[in-house]
């Protein structure tokens, strides 16, 4: 069995479930996912497959990989290796879809945070604000970061400003609500990690 399959966030919605409960919803296209390299045991020391998931230009794509998408037959926009519990069921040019999930399942949702730039602590780290008074001269800023004469520094791991968002994250746990597969959708409980169109990993949790 796969573990998981590469799909594309759509958006988000909500709607009622047949317990009558009312849920947020994050829509995923989930696959259809092309096998396009298999890795087994005896060759490449472990099992796995690597998925080819999307279209690209022709022209955007550089040779290497165009040869190597030649086998499967296909010009993918992202490709991302998966473990698999045995290669032997898989090959070349294989479309493995959505049916490897179930409704009411609980899967792991990776995908990359929107990035936010170059963000203050209020903002990046949740500061409270300061007094809003007149005179005051510290509404948002971080405060009292140093030392005194020892160690004379500011120490590691200080919440400052900075960079903020466009990293990997994880979200576990999430309940899938319905699938469709003829729509190649899958509706997750709940929000999951990126912008609108951002890439997803949807992962099974028992493997």
């Amino acid at each position: 069995m796969c573990k998981g399959l590469i799909g594309k966030k759509l958006g988000m919605t909500s709607l009622f479930t047949p317990e009558g409960q009312y849920v947020p919803v994050t829509v995923i296209q989930l696959g259809p996912c092309v096998v396009t390299q298999v890795k087994s045991e005896n060759r490449d020391g472990y099992n796995a497959i690597q998925l080819g998931f999307g279209t690209k230009k022709s022209s955007r794509i550089n040779k290497p990989l165009e040869g190597h998408y030649k086998k499967s037959g296909g010009e993918y926009a992202v490709v991302r290796e998966v473990p698999v519990d045995s290669a032997a069921d898989y090959e070349i040019g294989q479309t493995v879809a959505l049916d490897l999930f179930e409704i009411g399942e609980k899967v792991d949702v990776v995908g990359t945070t929107k990035g936010r730039g170059f963000s203050g602590v209020t903002k990046r780290h949740g500061f409270h604000l300061g007094r809003k008074t007149h005179g005051s001269k510290s509404y948002r800023i971080p405060g009292s970061v140093g030392c005194s004469a020892w160690p004379a520094k500011i120490i590691r791991g200080k919440k400052m400003p900075g960079h903020y968002g466009n990293h990997r994250k994880t979200i576990r746990n999430l309940e899938i609500v319905d699938i469709r597969p003829d729509q190649n959708l899958v509706l997750i409980k709940g929000a999951v990690p990126g912008h609108r169109d951002a890439l997803v990993m949807v992962n099974k949790l028992k493997f």
